[in-house]
């Protein structure tokens, strides 16, 4: 499905910035515990209306921040993958031979139809991907939640160790950023897919 294999391979664990490591604690979490965070960036820095970072321990602040990098890279891949497919980029031959299903004759579907059409053979395959992924940043030692790096990516490895402390938290703070900003923009996609007219400027748009 135009790429769905590669981009949803990412999904567990796109991007690679990983922040430096938090201390070791369990101790319930001091109020500021956001101040200098990758993420907490103008024009609302310390944003959190919820009172999450104070709800539990560092280790609940950390199991918080590694959900945020996930979920916002697993929405960067899920929008750069819609909009490719809503453009018909597609690859060439066939996405299964056995039932007749090229590449090209899924760009003619929207992207929510594409999925759908997706032998349920091809969807274990990417979710099976996906899971490996995670299993593999969850596994690494120390864990996030136990003052190890937030999780990076996985396919493939990109090492960032030799990039100095400021350009590696201005990267962080715009990846935790786009991350937010695709969350925000997937769920107005699949609103606009399945219920129309709730998103007024995806409204009559060919891919929705």
């Amino acid at each position: 499905m135009k790429g769905a294999a590669f981009l949803l391979a990412l999904a567990g664990s796109a991007a690679a910035f990983a922040p430096s490591a938090q201390p070791k604690t369990s101790l319930v979490v001091a109020h500021g515990a956001l101040d200098g965070i990758p993420g907490s960036t103008n024009p609302i820095p310390q944003f959190d209306p919820l009172n999450l970072a104070e709800c539990g321990t560092t280790e609940t602040l950390n199991w918080f921040r590694a959900a945020e990098l996930k979920n916002g890279r697993s929405a960067m891949v899920a929008v750069t993958g819609y909009l490719v497919q809503g453009a018909g980029i597609h690859f060439p031959g066939m996405l299964s031979i056995k039932q007749d299903i090229s590449f090209e004759s899924l760009s003619s579907l929207k992207p929510m139809e594409q999925w759908a059409a997706v032998p349920a053979e091809g969807k274990a395959q990417i979710l099976l991907t996906c899971l490996i992924a995670e299993l593999v940043t969850e596994a690494r030692k120390p864990h996030y939640m136990k003052g190890g790096p937030m999780p990076t990516i996985v396919f493939p490895m990109i090492d960032f160790s030799g990039v100095d402390a400021e350009t590696l938290k201005r990267r962080q703070d715009s990846e935790l950023n786009n991350g937010r900003l695709a969350m925000i923009a997937i769920m107005s996609f699949f609103s606009a897919a399945y219920i129309p007219g709730s998103v007024p400027a995806l409204i009559n748009n060919p891919a929705f």
